[in-house]
């Protein structure tokens, strides 16, 4: 069963180009700090803006780095249900667990055009999807009913839910067994109290420990310690999704505690001045930078 915490993963830059020794680092600190699994080149990863020859080589870099000791779940997620699957067999080929696949942008499909697309990959590939609903993003929601009907999939194994519902979580929960992870880190806990199991987190690039301590607490049942760390966490973990677009916030943050060079690819650019104060304080209150 896909449940814990899982990263997902910043892809850093350096003099423009992708910094392959800062990833396996980054995936290096991320094992020894106790996360449960990686997810390579999804939003936070700035997929948008990496080649097909890039994101296949962070794929490629990622499991290498992780060597079985953490699954790795591989974005592979496109509006071409063709681009998708060529994606998706690059990240089998390569050794990833699962894969990630985000709903089909911009040109907003039908809720059986979404069932058709991820049914397609799922036959013709065979390696395990994790579907990835945010709207937000997208432009278009996975209707819980579409979820349902791929969860008949064997390889369908799991919802990524971050469309900030929990009514669309709970409907979710109520029609199908498929595994519900949480892909917003302020509504870890909340999921968690309808049947999640886990979190594919931001703010894990940055406190691997602290977001594997609270999933670890939800999922054992002791929802009082889960409480106390949620909201030790929320402001921060709000911070991360609400200064800037992400992953503005936790590169930067990841650059001021010298955990990466903080470079981001247009069109995403750096911090407002007021911005970056205000996560510098955040910082300073978690108790990862000094005042």
């Amino acid at each position: 069963m896909l449940q814990g915490a899982y990263t997902a993963m910043v892809t850093p830059f350096k003099a423009g180009a992708v910094d392959f020794d800062r990833l396996r680092d980054n995936v290096q600190f991320q094992i020894d700090h106790g996360i449960d699994g990686l997810v390579p080149v999804g939003t936070t990863g700035e997929s948008p803006t990496l080649s097909h020859a890039e994101h296949g080589q962070v794929i490629e870099a990622t499991v290498n780095a992780a060597a079985g000791r953490v699954p790795v779940i591989a974005g592979t997620g496109s509006n071409s249900t063709d681009e998708a699957l060529s994606l998706t067999r690059h990240a089998k080929s390569v050794g990833a667990d699962m894969a990630l696949m985000v709903n089909p942008y911009y040109n907003k499909p039908t809720q059986e055009g979404l069932y058709r697309h991820f049914m397609t990959v799922a036959d013709e590939v065979g390696l395990p999807i994790v579907l990835y609903n945010i709207p937000g993003r997208t432009n278009i929601t996975m209707a819980p009913q579409t979820v349902a009907r791929l969860a008949e999939h064997e390889k369908i194994v799991a919802v990524k839910e971050a469309t900030g519902s929990l009514d669309i979580a709970s409907e979710i929960a109520s029609l199908c067994d498929i595994t519900i992870i949480s892909g917003d880190d302020s509504l870890t806990l909340p999921l968690m109290s309808i049947g999640g199991k886990g979190v594919i987190s931001v703010l894990s690039n940055l406190m691997p420990a602290a977001i594997k301590q609270l999933v670890e607490a939800g999922l054992s049942g002791d929802f009082a310690a889960a409480r106390e760390r949620h909201l030790k966490l929320f402001a921060m973990c709000k911070g991360c999704l609400t200064l800037a677009t992400n992953p503005i916030p936790i590169k930067t943050a990841m650059k001021l505690v010298g955990a990466d060079t903080g470079e981001l690819r247009l069109p995403l650019c750096e911090m407002d001045e007021p911005a970056a104060a205000a996560l510098e304080t955040l910082l300073q209150d978690q108790k990862l930078l000094s005042p």
